[in-house]
């Protein structure tokens, strides 16, 4: 099974708009106890998949394939191609994982 981050994207965002494939939620604990699907928390870590142009003085500075952390509320979900995406302003996202 291939992630949106390995497809090619037909979603343009428009401004600075980011589309994000965020990461599964966690089974486990560290100590190796299940979590039930109802006690899993909405992941606040994704893969960037496509990216608006930005604003007109402002350039983006996330790109296609980075690791990001945003909050917890942020941006709208949304289904495409069978996946669930987040489409969200840049400022929601607080850094890029190196």
């Amino acid at each position: 099974m291939s992630t949106l981050a390995e497809i090619q994207v037909n979603v343009q965002p428009l401004a600075d708009r980011v589309l994000v494939e965020p990461a599964p939620a966690e089974e486990k604990t560290a100590f190796g106890i299940i979590i039930p699907d109802t006690a899993k928390e909405k992941p606040q870590r994704g893969t960037v998949v496509a990216v608006g142009p930005g604003k007109k003085d402002e350039p983006m500075t996330v790109k296609v394939g980075d690791t990001v952390l945003y909050g917890k509320y942020s941006g709208t979900e949304l289904a495409y191609e069978g996946k669930d995406v987040l489409i969200m302003r840049e400022s929601d996202i607080y850094a890029i994982i190196a």
